[in-house]
């Protein structure tokens, strides 16, 4: 399934947590949170409807911006962060 990309975002690296529960997902966002530039853009593909909690949760506290997040079907869910500027 092709699902788009908001206009003007360009993803700067992927992340599939598809398959893995919590605490999983979010511990590995923010490894690739870790390694991403201020300003990159990362794509969540996850499973675990938690994420849906968590990521915002993670973003909000960490200072990230969550560009996007959409239900792809009844259990794939997506999200686009954007790592914070130092």
């Amino acid at each position: 399934m092709t699902v788009s990309v908001p206009n003007d975002v360009s993803i700067d690296h992927h992340l599939d947590t598809q398959g893995l529960i919590c605490p999983e997902p979010v511990m590995m966002l923010h490894k690739a949170i870790r390694k991403a530039e201020g300003g990159e853009v990362i794509e969540i593909l996850a499973t675990d409807p938690a994420t849906t909690r968590d990521i915002p949760n993670f973003c909000r506290h960490l200072g990230h911006t969550l560009l996007h997040q959409e239900t792809v079907d009844t259990d794939r869910y997506r999200y686009l962060v954007k790592k914070k500027s130092l």
